[in-house]
């Protein structure tokens, strides 16, 4: 194994010593197409680090049409749970962009190769630098096959995002949960509020669960002996 494929397994494991084993990731990636391509995943790559405190994604060209955040996490997520993690992601940070211009990958039936990988078109997908990402703009290509040991030497610069940060950005990003309409408040014994006749009153003991029961039996007896209006 050379040093391109060790940094790429350490940070980006295939099936099924830890990709996508038993509905598990150890990584998973946000795509934007062009446009907007890069200028929207900045906005991500810097958001998680400055608000989140999470190490720098991997950033990747597809060597088709698409711009790509690489998310390696320490600790295997359930598919669905990397998934979600993500999409929370763009709407923290990408609220007002097109959800049709982006992505998440991989998903349950479609593995996604790590970079760099030739495409049908001869052109070629590779993890890039910040300030090289800009400079691809609408053609996020590579035409000739990029080094290796340039590859590995980004990669290895690379970190994975601890457990406890995964955990404690779940948390954050969660939507905070409804909270439920308060039950209206039941007339406190006494008051006349709500009751017209001393009949009223007693239906209401009666029925009111929250009184005890000596007191509920003792209002059906006085109603009994009231009879009917």
């Amino acid at each position: 194994m050379n040093r391109l494929q060790t940094e790429t397994h350490r940070l980006y494991p295939p099936t099924p010593s830890g990709g996508q084993a038993n509905g598990t990731t150890r990584y998973a990636v946000l795509q934007a197409n062009c446009p907007p391509g890069w200028p929207a995943l900045r906005a991500v790559w810097e958001g998680v680090q400055a608000d989140l405190g999470w190490p720098a994604p991997g950033i990747a060209v597809n060597g088709r049409d698409a711009y790509q955040l690489w998310f390696s996490f320490a600790q295997p997520l359930p598919l669905a749970q990397a998934q979600g993690l993500l999409r929370a992601l763009l709407k923290r940070f990408l609220p007002d962009a097109d959800p049709r211009r982006l992505r998440v990958l991989p998903d349950a039936d479609t593995p996604l190769p790590t970079p760099p990988q030739a495409q049908p078109s001869g052109n070629w997908s590779a993890f890039v630098s910040p300030d090289l990402a800009a400079v691809f703009g609408d053609e996020p290509v590579l035409d000739i096959p990029p080094g290796d040991e340039a590859q590995a030497e980004l990669l290895a610069r690379l970190r994975s995002v601890p457990a406890e940060a995964v955990a404690d950005a779940l948390q954050g990003l969660a939507p905070p949960p409804s909270s439920p309409s308060p039950a209206p408040a039941s007339p406190a014994v006494g008051t006349k509020t709500g009751w017209q006749t001393p009949r009223d009153f007693l239906m209401w003991v009666m029925n009111d669960p929250a009184t005890p029961l000596a007191l509920r039996i003792e209002a059906a007896k006085a109603l009994l002996a009231h009879g009917p209006d």
